[in-house]
């Protein structure tokens, strides 16, 4: 698992197949931000609800709607500018895995950071929270969160919450 303190990586290279990464329209991404994420994630599948096993289709439809699992809008750094977290199936040694990036539109530019990387299968959700008080599973850490926060989850599994401080990125495990 890779840390949450990640480095940012800015994306400047637009790509011209940005419709190769399959978003659907419920999981629409900025086009600017699609080309990006073409040139950077190139290898990479953007996760849609087909990629969800039917009980955890049934799951995410009746929490969220015709929402998209692979991604959510949040104000993640509290600074009102455009920001997205999602997911992307990539290959590893043979075996796939998803991994959780946010996006942050700064100028005209989007800088990304990679939250965390996990198994492929089942497939992850995402979704985003509003800010507030959190505990562990455990009950040994807790998160006063002052902006929205993002939960990956698997359902009938585990969810994490992750939590930007304003100085990086701190998470705790919220169902083990």
């Amino acid at each position: 698992m890779l840390s949450a303190a990640g480095v940012f990586v800015l994306l400047l290279v637009p790509f011209p197949k940005a419709a190769a990464i399959g978003i659907s329209e419920a999981c629409g991404l900025p086009q600017d931000l699609q080309r990006e994420i073409a040139t950077k994630f190139s290898q990479a599948r953007f996760l849609t609800v087909t990629d969800l096993n039917e009980d955890d289709k049934r799951f995410f439809q009746k929490d969220h709607g015709d929402a998209c699992p692979g991604l959510v809008r949040v104000d993640f750094y509290g600074d009102g500018k455009p920001t997205l977290a999602v997911l992307f199936i990539t290959r590893d040694r043979g075996k796939d895995k998803i991994e959780l990036i946010v996006a942050h539109e700064i100028g005209k530019r989007w800088a990304t950071r990679m939250l965390d990387t996990v198994d492929a299968v089942p497939a992850p959700v995402i979704w985003s929270q509003p800010s507030g008080r959190y505990r562990d599973f455990y009950g040994k850490k807790e998160i006063r969160a002052a902006r929205p926060v993002i939960v990956l989850a698997r359902y009938e599994s585990w969810a994490i919450l992750y939590s930007w401080t304003g100085n990086g990125v701190t998470k705790i495990w919220l169902r083990d």
